[in-house]
């Protein structure tokens, strides 16, 4: 019985070192995809911010204009995450910069021609990714009825 119990205390001393060994090994990076969500779903948050963007800059309302530009830019990059390469980056990191030129400088033609290049970028890489029948452009009535684009005094 000494014995029985004397094996049973080393096994479990060795089981709770082993254990703790494992614990103390580093762990493999993450996936810097796994949180995120599918491209579907990115891509729809995608085209809500396009229609905030253009109604934002037609407001001249500039903060929330740059604030949906810097969305925009969150929401590409996690494309890329889950993408690989730089599909997106060639498409839309040029409108992307004029956008940002256009609400720095504060002008409606420039920004009217940034958000054109955007969606052209953004259909560009629809066609690319075997996805030409999704179809982006400027929009023509606003969803969010329960925003005010005015800018804020």
């Amino acid at each position: 019985m000494k014995v029985t119990c004397a094996a049973l205390i080393v096994t479990a001393t060795l089981m709770a070192v082993a254990h703790a060994q494992d614990a103390a090994k580093p762990t493999a990076p993450a996936d810097s995809t796994a949180n995120l969500p599918g491209l579907g779903e990115i891509m729809t948050l995608q085209q809500l911010r396009h229609i905030k963007l253009w109604f934002a800059g037609h407001a001249g309302n500039w903060p929330l204009a740059d604030y949906e530009v810097g969305e925009l830019e969150e929401g590409f990059d996690d494309v890329n995450k889950l993408l690989g390469g730089d599909t997106v980056a060639k498409q839309v990191g040029g409108p992307i910069e004029a956008l940002e030129k256009a609400v720095a400088d504060k002008s409606r033609a420039e920004f009217d021609a940034a958000f054109d290049s955007l969606s052209t970028g953004c259909n560009s890489c629809h066609h690319a990714l075997d996805h030409g029948f999704i179809v982006i452009q400027r929009p023509t009535s606003l969803p969010y009825s329960n925003q005010n684009f005015a800018p804020q005094k």
